[in-house]
């Protein structure tokens, strides 16, 4: 018999096929989705620009910590991080997160 026909008859194979694909489409979700999370302001701008996420919390420090290795903070407030220097290739990834609802270009206050 061959290993992948044992899996598939198996339960615990079933089961442990059916969590992968789960993670795959998730995983697939969040590289769709991540585009669409990008305010349209930030097309036209330079090679590195200040972003403000918005997450429907407050950050906590660990969104502060993983979104530092994108740029520097530049501060957070109820439901929101400022990050300053963010490579445009990079945005994609600061988008992806399930927990992120929005990233535009950083409200500067006057």
């Amino acid at each position: 018999m061959s290993i992948a026909r044992d899996v598939i008859r198996s339960t615990r194979g079933r089961v442990v096929l059916a969590v992968i694909a789960a993670w795959a489409v998730f995983q697939g979700w969040l590289s769709i989705e991540a585009p669409g999370k990008i305010s349209k302001e930030l097309a036209g701008a330079s090679d590195k620009v200040n972003i403000q996420i918005d997450m429907p919390f407050t950050p906590e420090r660990f969104h502060v910590l993983a979104f530092q290795k994108y740029g520097r903070i530049a501060g957070a407030d109820d439901h929101s991080i400022g990050l300053r220097g963010v490579k445009r290739t990079d945005l994609n990834a600061v988008a992806r997160p399930y927990w992120v609802t929005s990233v535009g270009p950083i409200k500067e206050e006057d």
